[in-house]
């Protein structure tokens, strides 16, 4: 008996030795999506991997947005044990959290808007749902103790305790009401965040909030929307905020930053952004001719002593930068551009590059990167190992490697054909991503130019999760027939053993290995 007790104390520090949080879209402030303390979850145990529950809440669409990233803390401190629990925002101005071992509601707060109703909009536009529209930020304090930072649809920076709910501090102005900022990320006690689509009447800004004194600094317009979708990446080496921008021209000389990566920082004296650096494509004029959005998260990591950023665009290739001097002396040489490898006909809608990107380093010291894509493969683009034919969408995976002395993406696996291939997390050797079952066209042949719900909503059908082999792209598992909703810009979360997708429907999915 005493063996046997001693035996699960061990095996429960063992655990709680290596359990893991997910406090932030992207995991952490570069929007690396790697889950670094997986240890459940293999590609030997993925087959394991079950629908352990699902919970509908309350939480009704905005047009075609509803759930956020599910966030995940390990040990918080409640009145009554300490409890992992799931937070997921809403859009109409709701927070929800939930104890992931029972799958059962915690709290729920609602936001009491004081500008505009930002209740459930069946029929309005797809761009601008207003309501809440960014992934909140959890924050540690004291062991135990987490601070939630979210913004309202009426601008309202709110700081919660994960606990129960509770407001820590009265609401404080942050960004404009009406408008559409993407998931929060915190450095050193600075809120970032950036706007976008021109919603609520707003010009497209990066903000950033100083929570030491309220001051609230910002930056643009840039010239075009900044819409990366798990909001703006943090250098730890420069300190700066990384986005990519939307359409709009690119001419620097007169202030405008459209289809390029802006990098800002605070100012340490006034707090206000400013420019440090920027990056524009050689071909930055045609991007926005064609409607090819420099929108995609970029990502951050150390490589060989370098601190590199990898970001792209619509027009599906990616580019590798040093975060020293991202764009060279030019502002327009990155360090290495792939070739096109998808969108081959230059659909400005359903193909291309949408979202966020990863990065992992496998046992070897490999340093890897995963993009996620819409639409078919380009004929001319030549990979070692492919799943199968893509019509869709997928993942491809690129490894960072040394050809000729310079550092090129080198291509190394693409995924099994995907219903809109979508930003992949990378956990123990595993890569999880997801087939949306969106409907992504915005132009038709009886009508042209026509991208409103009523087309795509009836036309969307379910998302499918997937498991893949992280050297290889084979598929471990899918979630199959389970998910019976869809999803539009969504993002993926994984921690101890746990992966959670939250759907159109309002419904938040959490599949695993039971423990």
């Amino acid at each position: 008996m005493r063996k046997t007790v001693l035996i699960s104390a061990l095996t429960l520090c063992s655990v709680l030795g290596w359990s893991a949080d997910w406090l932030t879209d992207g995991g952490d402030s570069q929007r690396t999506h790697w889950q670094k303390d997986e240890k459940l979850i293999s590609p030997a145990t993925a087959k394991n991997i079950k629908l352990l529950w699902k919970l509908q809440l309350d939480s009704k669409p905005r047009v075609m947005t509803n759930l956020y990233t599910a966030l995940i803390t390990n040990s918080v401190t409640t009145g009554s044990g300490t409890k992992q629990i799931a937070l997921v925002a809403g859009v109409t101005d709701k927070l929800f959290a939930i104890d992931v071992d029972s799958g059962t509601l915690i709290w729920t707060k609602h936001f009491t808007s004081t500008s505009g109703d930002y209740g459930p909009l069946a029929d309005g536009g797809i761009l601008c749902p207003g309501g809440q529209t960014a992934t909140p930020y959890i924050q540690a304090s004291t062991p135990g103790k987490y601070t939630i930072y979210a913004v309202s649809g009426d601008g309202m920076l709110h700081q919660l305790n994960l606990a129960d709910g509770e407001d820590l501090k009265p609401p404080s102005k942050f960004v404009p009401p009406g408008g559409k900022i993407w998931a929060l990320n915190v450095v050193k006690d600075v809120i970032y965040t950036h706007t976008s689509q021109g919603c609520g009447g707003n010009p497209n800004v990066a903000y950033a909030y100083d929570l030491a004194t309220d001051k609230v600094g910002s930056w643009g317009p840039a010239g075009g929307g900044m819409w990366g979708r798990t909001g703006p990446a943090i250098s730890p080496t420069t300190g700066a905020m990384y986005t990519g921008t939307g359409d709009g021209q690119w001419h620097p000389e007169n202030g405008v930053y459209g289809n390029g990566i802006v990098g800002l920082k605070q100012d340490p004296d006034t707090k206000e952004l400013k420019l440090f650096d920027y990056f524009g494509p050689r071909n930055a004029a045609w991007l926005v001719k064609r409607d090819l959005d420099a929108q995609v998260t970029p990502v951050i990591f150390n490589y060989k002593g370098r601190e590199l950023m990898v970001s792209g665009s619509k027009e599906c290739r990616l580019w590798m930068m040093d975060t020293k001097s991202i764009g060279g002396d030019d502002h327009r040489s990155a360090l290495y551009e792939t070739p096109l490898f998808c969108n081959e006909d230059v659909n400005f809608a359903s193909a291309g590059i949408w979202g966020s990107l990863a990065t992992w380093q496998d046992a070897k010291g490999t340093r890897w990167v995963l993009s996620p894509f819409w639409g078919p493969k380009h004929s001319a683009f030549k990979v070692p190992v492919e799943n199968g034919p893509v019509k869709k969408g997928g993942v491809m995976a690129f490894k960072v490697t040394e050809v000729n002395g310079k550092t090129e993406l080198v291509p190394a696996w693409m995924s099994r054909d995907l219903d809109q291939g979508e930003p992949p997390v990378v956990a123990n050797g595993v890569v999880f991503t997801y087939a949306s079952g969106e409907a992504t066209a915005q132009a038709y042949p009886d009508v042209g130019l026509q991208d409103t719900s009523q087309r795509r909503i009836p036309a969307s059908t379910k998302a499918t999760l997937y498991a893949l082999d992280a050297e290889t792209g084979k598929e471990l598992w899918s979630s199959g027939d389970d998910i019976k909703s869809w999803l539009h810009f969504g993002e993926l979360s994984v921690a101890n053993g746990r992966v959670y997708i939250g759907t159109w429907d309002g419904i938040l999915y959490c599949y695993g290995i039971k423990k």
